[in-house]
Parts: structure tokens; C-alpha cells; sequence
């Protein structure tokens, strides 16, 4: 099946994807662009997934200051080699990352992060305003751990909706780069300063 040349060049540009995993993309999506960009991000996650366990310890540090120099924003981003940390679309990812920070304010790189004790109080915050509103026992926990992951996307980076692309995480961001680059890719560390 022959493929239009133009779609496979725009799921390139959107994507990052090679000309032929685009392609094979489009050939399994029968030409739906949008479901061949779901394919490639999923592809995306498997190869992070594989890739998670390697050791990131070359990056670079990105300095962001936004508001005439009243937020200012210091993200380390690691990557497995100096080669990958020195490219252009590496670069790339930690300004966004710099950019995402300065605009949303991540208390946390992850929601392992979290602290018990701070996840303990947002627990009883929820279970006071569930039995208050008298939602039964059994529903409750059901409730709970959805209002717990909506915290995350709201205090922790990785969780939050990429400030670039609304419909997407920062984590899935980063496994896109990972797919593209080869590399394992980890936010280690930031800092946001406002005056």
C-alpha cells in the first residue's frame, strides 16, 4: 500500500519518528494520521521503558529567565552520552523543560517524590470532604485515588500536562526524546526562583 508522501512528512515534523517508522506507521493506521501518531507514541513509551534502567549520567544543565528577570528557572536534564547531551534536539528538550517549569511551578520531579507525610494530609483532606459529602466507604477509596493523581498532574513535573501540548505529560515528552535519541533521558534536579 502506498503511502502519501506529505503525511508521512508532517507525522515526521510532529513526531520526530524516522521516514520509516513513519511510513510503517501509516501503513498500520490505513493512513488516519492521528491514529499513527498514537501508534508512535506508544511505540515511544515501549522504547523508554526498555531504556529506564541505563545509566544517564552525561546532560546538561538549562538557565531560563522569563518576566525581565523575575522568574528564573535552573532544570539538570542527564542523558547516557555527551554526544546525545550536545545535540540540537537535546538542547531543545531542556529549554521546553525550562520553559514548562517557569510557567507551572512543579513542587516534585516525580510522585515517588512526594513526601508520606505530605500524601498522608492530602488523604485526610479528601476523606474529611468525602464523608461530609456522605459518599459511601466502598467509593471512597475508588474516589481518593483519583483525586490523588489529579494532584500529582498539579505538584509533581513529570505528571503535568506538557506546557507545549496540553494533551500530553512532560513524561510522555521526554519518552518521545528517548525514542528519538536512543538514549535514556531523566530530569534529575530544578530550581525555580521568583522574585
Amino acid at each position: 500500500m502506498a503511502v502519501d508522501t506529505k503525511l508521512i512528512a508532517r507525522l515526521r515534523e510532529q513526531t520526530g519518528a524516522g521516514v520509516l517508522d513513519a511510513k510503517k506507521a501509516l501503513q498500520e493506521a490505513s493512513d488516519d494520521y492521528d491514529k499513527a501518531v498514537e501508534i508512535l507514541r506508544k511505540r515511544g513509551q515501549k522504547v523508554a521503558a526498555k531504556k529506564a534502567d541505563r545509566v544517564a549520567s552525561e546532560g546538561l544543565v538549562e538557565a531560563y529567565v522569563h518576566g525581565q528577570g523575575r522568574v528564573g528557572v535552573l532544570v539538570k536534564v542527564n542523558c547516557e552520552t555527551d554526544f546525545v547531551a550536545r545535540t540540537d534536539k537535546f538542547k531543545e528538550l531542556a529549554h521546553q523543560l525550562a520553559l514548562h517549569i517557569a510557567a507551572f511551578d512543579p513542587t516534585y520531579i516525580n510522585s515517588s517524590d512526594v513526601p508520606a507525610d505530605v500524601i498522608a494530609k492530602e488523604k485526610d483532606v479528601y476523606l474529611e470532604l468525602l464523608t461530609k459529602e456522605g459518599k459511601p466507604a466502598d467509593a471512597i477509596e475508588k474516589i481518593m485515588v483519583g483525586k490523588l493523581n489529579k494532584y500529582f498532574s498539579e505538584v509533581c513535573l513529570l505528571n503535568q500536562a506538557f506546557v507545549m501540548d496540553d494533551k500530553r505529560s512532560v513524561q510522555d515528552i521526554i519518552n518521545e526524546k528517548i525514542a528519538e535519541l536512543g538514549e535514556n533521558i531523566q530530569v534529575s534536579a530544578f530550581k525555580r526562583i521568583t522574585l
